[in-house]
C-alpha cells in the first residue's frame, strides 16, 4: 500500500524551512498535552514522536531535525515533560527518527507504509540500544516497545495517512 506524493529537502536558507518546523514543533506541543491526559498516555502513545516523523518524511531532514530537537525541549520547558532526567534519551530517539524519515522518504520516493514502518523500527532499535547503554538498564530500555507499541502502529498507520492527506502539497 503506497502512494505517490511530492516530497521536499528543503534548505535552511529557504524560510518555508522555519516554517513547517514550526507547525510541526506545535503539533509536537499540542498532541502529548492532549495524551497526557490518559493516564500513561505518553508511555503508551508516544506522541512527542509523531510530528517529527510526517515534518522528515515530507519536508527532509532540516525540517524533521528542527522538529525533532525543539519540540522535546521547548515541551520540557513549557510543561515539564519529558522530565529533564530522560531529555538527553529523547532527543536522541527523536533525531533518529527524522534521520531515518528523511530517508526512509529519500529512498522510497513515495508515501510508503514499508517505509515509515522502517523509519520507526530504525529510530525504536538505535534508541533502545542507546538508552540500554546510558542508563545499563535493559527493562528502561525496551520500554518504549513494552508500553508503546499502540504509539508507534500509530505512528505507522497514522503518520501513512497524515502524509498521504497532504499528497496535494
Amino acid at each position: 500500500m503506497s502512494s505517490s506524493v511530492k516530497l521536499y529537502s528543503l534548505d535552511f536558507a529557504n524560510v518555508k524551512t522555519y516554517l513547517f518546523a514550526a507547525i510541526f514543533i506545535v503539533g509536537n506541543l499540542l498532541l502529548p498535552q492532549l495524551v497526557h491526559q490518559i493516564p500513561q498516555g505518553g508511555l503508551i502513545f508516544l506522541p512527542i514522536y509523531f510530528f517529527t516523523m510526517i515534518a522528515a518524511y515530507k519536508y527532509g531532514i532540516r525540517v524533521g531535525l528542527l522538529t525533532a530537537v525543539l519540540s522535546p525541549l521547548i515541551n520540557s520547558l513549557l510543561f515539564g515533560m519529558p522530565p529533564a532526567a530522560v531529555l538527553p534519551i529523547i532527543l536522541i530517539k527523536s533525531v533518529f527518527l527524522a534521520v531515518a524519515a528523511a530517508m526512509a522518504a529519500k529512498h522510497f520516493g513515495k508515501v510508503s507504509i514499508f517505509g515509515i514502518l522502517l523509519a520507526v523500527l530504525a529510530y525504536q532499535i538505535v534508541g533502545m540500544g542507546a538508552e540500554w547503554a546510558m542508563t545499563q538498564s535493559f527493562a528502561a530500555a525496551f520500554q518504549d516497545i513494552r508500553i508503546g507499541y499502540p504509539g508507534m502502529l500509530l505512528q505507522v498507520a497514522g503518520g501513512f495517512l497524515v502524509l498521504k492527506a497532504l499528497e496535494k502539497g
